[in-house]
């Protein structure tokens, strides 16, 4: 069992307050940037920092360049020395007569042994560590002098190997500078960099991990609502119920991640949860006006007529009582109104509203010292080593099968294609089909070099009929997605269609420079299509000539697998920024790589009982 950190002073407690840790791991793991050598070099080391004892023998000055003659009484030998850009400080020190240790590069050159940048050392045979922290170098030394011992770093949980590497690290000794200056760090300190930065990680997250009481549990059986559905449910829609049956009947408010790919019946899931809550009242907050009124319709369509359902959006009347709806579904418009009490909070794909706005969403849960249960709901499926990760503060649901097996065909197409796409297009309108164009920009770049919409759409409403165009800080965006669904051939627009209104006669999503976008995100945009079972095509247009991540893209449509892809290209990309947002950039673990790693620290949390 690890101890509670007890530092020296109070003046300890503010620098560790400024360093933004809590630890002395975390203090450990602030490792030097570098090292300074003054330990005598014995023989010349060629293009490496060397120490040495000379005496200056002769100085001529250029504009450009202080050049020194030197005896170096190390190696009883003459050699040249050069101090470029020399300051006043250089020439008042460097006298002939002058005797002194210094430090510089040797290098080989006009036949002799030269010294570059030649520094004066105050002091000899030691090594100084170099820190690049929000204190000086002087008070992390102090402080690392003071703490990072190797019995306080086992009492942390480390072994007693690990703990002597992270010791190392801050007090070297030549050995192992040499073979840091030569190679970098040894495999086995890596290591243990990898696995201390997992594991302290791991252990900031264990104490954020605080449970509530729920405020009621919620017993309401949902299976008359599940029979009466036209449609058998996916086996992971069904273990996915069941877990959320099983969190509802807990005294703790649960708090639990639901993931699938787009088309997976995220949306029923959502209603069965509506159900076992009832007659306790349920909250939905969902990104879009376009995602708030389709699920709204699939709430009316399939809930029994005695559950009342509301929706909120930027127009809706505010004369509305929210206090007489069981189930009430809305836009970030939800947080202008006064809402009354709820058992359960929903969100769909949180990731997408700002840092405030998830705070609020937050407090809409707190219920005094008890907490409403908490679901959140997402298409952007996470890698198993991040989930792993925070299965200690969220629990996870997956929901992998679709209800229908989408059949999308994937190109990576260039200018020289151009022909074949065109003809493509009227083929899949001729059937009545239709087809969406995302462009990376609305106005012309300088920097991109690819068509904007501005540039684009013309191309478009010359050559097809029924043309919609829309981006993301258009007024009319929600009304002309509404349009484009029921009376459009070709919607021209950005990623604002990333997630949103279901597109059911959609087959084709052409992405221009898809090199720009992160594989959550293509992933995300190529789901658009082939929503109800129709042959669906993405064309992905780029000036590349070959990109291993988009021939990796196009060979799969598994969410799962492209979670693991973006981690690989992106260490996480955008697949991952929101989810959790832990802030945290790790320098030394690899989410893509390290997943035995992850292992070993999690199981040696569970056994140091953290």
């Amino acid at each position: 069992m690890k101890r509670s950190l007890q530092l020296q002073s109070e003046e300890d407690q503010k620098k560790f307050d400024k360093l933004r840790i809590d630890s002395i791991l975390g203090l450990a793991l602030l490792i030097p940037k570098s090292y300074d050598n003054s330990f005598i070099t014995q023989t010349p080391q060629l293009n490496q920092k060397n120490c040495i004892e000379v005496e200056v023998q002769h100085v001529s000055k250029t504009p450009k360049a202080l050049s020194l003659d030197l005896f170096c009484i190390t190696w009883n030998e003459k050699i040249k020395g050069v101090i470029f850009r020399p300051s006043f400080y250089h020439t008042k020190i460097f006298k002939p007569g002058s005797l002194m240790h210094v430090r510089g590069k040797i290098v080989w050159g006009m036949g002799k042994i030269q010294i570059q940048q030649p520094q004066v050392l105050k002091a000899i045979n030691t090594i100084t560590s170099k820190y690049k922290t929000a204190l000086s170098n002087e008070a992390m030394r102090t402080l690392v002098k003071k703490y990072v011992t190797k019995e306080a770093l086992i009492s942390e949980g480390m072994s007693d190997k690990d703990a002597t590497n992270l010791w190392r690290l801050h007090h070297p000794d030549l050995d192992f500078l040499y073979e840091f200056e030569k190679n970098g760090y040894p495999h086995d300190i890596k290591e243990t960099l990898k696995y201390a930065e997992i594991y302290h990680y791991l252990d900031a997250l264990s104490k954020k991990n605080i449970t509530y009481l729920a405020k009621n549990r919620l017993e309401h059986d949902a299976e008359p609502f599940i029979a009466t559905l036209p449609f058998d449910l996916t086996p992971g829609q069904r273990a996915c119920i069941d877990a959320i049956k099983q969190d509802f009947q807990s005294s703790k408010a649960a708090k639990r991640l639901i993931m699938g790919d787009v088309g997976c019946g995220k949306t029923i899931v959502m209603l069965a949860a509506v159900m076992m809550a009832y007659p306790k009242r349920t909250i939905l907050m969902v990104p879009t006006t376009v995602l708030a009124n389709q699920i709204y319709e699939e709430a009316i369509k399939f809930l029994p007529s005695n559950v009342t359902v509301a929706k909120v959006v930027q127009q809706s009347s505010k004369e509305i009582d929210l206090e007489t709806f069981d189930f009430i579904i809305g836009t970030h418009a939800l947080l202008f109104r006064k809402l009354p009490e709820t058992d359960l909070v929903m969100v769909d794909e949180q990731h997408r509203f700002g840092t405030n706005q998830r705070a609020t969403i937050s407090n809409i849960a707190k219920v005094g010292n008890t907490r409403a249960h908490f679901l959140q709901f997402s298409a952007t499926p996470i890698p198993r080593t991040l989930s792993m990760m925070h299965a200690s503060v969220i629990d996870f649901s997956y929901i992998k099968e679709l209800p229908f097996k989408k059949d999308i065909e994937t190109h990576i197409i260039g200018k020289s294609k151009f022909p074949q796409l065109i003809g493509h297009l009227k083929d899949e309108i001729a059937k009545g089909h239709q087809a969406i164009i995302v462009y990376p920009l609305v106005e012309e770049s300088e920097v991109i070099d690819y068509q904007s919409i501005e540039e684009g759409r013309g191309y478009w409403e010359k050559n097809f009929e029924h043309v919609f165009v829309t981006y993301g800080k258009d007024k009319n965006k929600e009304e002309t997605l509404q349009r484009f669904r029921d009376e459009g051939n070709i919607l021209v627009s950005t990623t604002v269609i990333e997630v949103g209104i279901s597109l059911p006669k959609l087959t084709t999503i052409v992405l221009v420079a898809p090199e720009r976008l992160g594989l959550a995100s293509l992933h995300q945009l190529r789901g658009r299509v082939s929503r109800n079972g129709l042959k669906g095509y993405c064309y992905l247009y780029t000036n590349l000539e070959k990109s291993d991540r988009l021939s990796q893209f196009a060979k799969t449509t598994n969410g799962f697998e492209i979670a693991e892809l973006d981690l690989q290209y992106r260490a996480g990309g955008d697949m991952l920024r929101g989810i959790f947002q832990s802030g945290n950039n790790f320098v030394w673990f690899d989410m893509a790589e390290d997943h035995e790693i992850l292992k070993k620290a999690k199981a040696a949390m569970e056994y140091n009982g953290a």
